[in-house]
C-alpha cells in the first residue's frame, strides 16, 4: 500500500461538502429554502464569502437553485441522477475573494512599479486595451474568457510594465482563476458584468496615474477598483439567494 499525496480543500469545499452531506441526509428536502447566509456563517463560524461561494459551489454540484428575489432552494433530484459531495465534483476553480485578495495584493503593487516609469509604450498598450474593452462593451462582446479581452490585457499589459516577469506570470495565473466556473457563475448571479462602464471608468483613472508618473496613486485606484469587484460580489440585492430574507 502507498501513502498518497493528500489535496488541500479549500474552505468555501468543506462548507459545502457539509451542507450537501445535510442536504443527502434529508436535513433539508427538495424546495426547502436554506437559511440566509448571515445565519450560516454564524452557525459555521466562517465569514459571510466563504457562505456565498458554498451556495455557489452547491449550485454547480447540481443540489439547490437560486430563485430570485426569494434566496437558496434544494433542488428536486432530476431522474437518472445521483447527489455526491461537492469535492468529489469536477473542481470548481478557486474562492473568488481569495483571488481577488491575492490581486488586491500583486497588482496593487504592479501598478506602482508601472507609475514608477512610465513609458509612451506602455500608455499605449494600456490606452489600446481601455479602446478594446469599450468597444467590447458597445458591442456587447466582452468576454474575459478571451486572450484579447480587454479587460484582463489592461491588468496583464500593466503587470508587464512592471518588468518582472514573475509578476506578470502571477497575474496572467490569478486571471485564469477568474475563467473557472464559481468566479463565473458567481459574477454572473451578482451581475458583475452589468458594473463592467463602472471598471472602465476606473481602468481609465489608473491609467491616468501611471501617466503622472505617481505609484502611490496608482496603487490606491488599482485597489479601489478591486474593492469594488469584491463589494460587486458581496452585493445583496443581486445576490446568489443567500440574501438577508426573513
Amino acid at each position: 500500500m502507498q501513502l498518497r499525496a493528500i489535496e488541500p480543500q479549500r474552505l468555501y469545499q468543506r462548507v459545502a461538502d457539509q451542507l450537501a452531506a445535510m442536504i443527502q441526509a434529508g436535513h433539508w428536502r427538495a424546495d426547502d429554502r436554506l437559511p440566509p447566509e448571515r445565519d450560516l456563517a454564524a452557525t459555521l463560524n466562517v465569514s459571510r464569502p466563504v457562505v456565498r461561494e458554498a451556495m455557489v459551489a452547491l449550485e454547480l454540484a447540481g443540489l439547490v437553485e437560486v430563485r430570485s428575489g426569494s434566496g437558496c432552494y434544494v433542488r428536486r433530484p432530476q431522474a437518472g441522477t445521483q447527489i455526491g459531495a461537492v469535492a468529489g465534483a469536477e473542481p470548481a476553480g478557486p474562492s473568488p475573494f481569495e483571488l481577488l485578495e491575492a490581486r488586491r495584493v500583486i497588482e496593487g503593487e504592479t501598478a506602482a512599479l508601472a507609475a514608477a516609469t512610465p513609458t509612451p509604450t506602455v500608455l499605449d498598450a494600456l490606452d489600446a486595451a481601455i479602446a478594446r474593452m469599450a468597444a467590447d462593451l458597445d458591442s456587447g462582446a466582452r468576454d474575459i474568457g478571451r486572450d484579447d479581452d480587454g479587460d484582463l490585457t489592461f491588468h496583464v499589459a500593466i503587470a508587464r510594465a512592471s518588468g518582472n516577469a514573475t509578476l506578470e506570470n502571477l497575474v496572467s495565473q490569478l486571471w485564469r482563476g477568474m475563467r473557472r466556473p464559481l468566479f463565473s457563475l458567481l459574477s454572473d448571479r451578482t451581475r458583475l458584468p452589468a458594473n463592467a462602464r463602472r471598471a472602465l471608468d476606473q481602468h481609465r483613472r489608473i491609467r491616468a496615474a501611471i501617466a503622472l508618473g505617481d505609484p502611490a496613486a496608482a496603487r490606491t485606484a488599482m485597489h479601489d477598483h478591486i474593492d469594488d469587484v469584491a463589494r460587486i460580489l458581496m452585493d445583496d440585492d443581486a445576490a446568489t439567494g443567500g440574501g438577508e430574507g426573513p
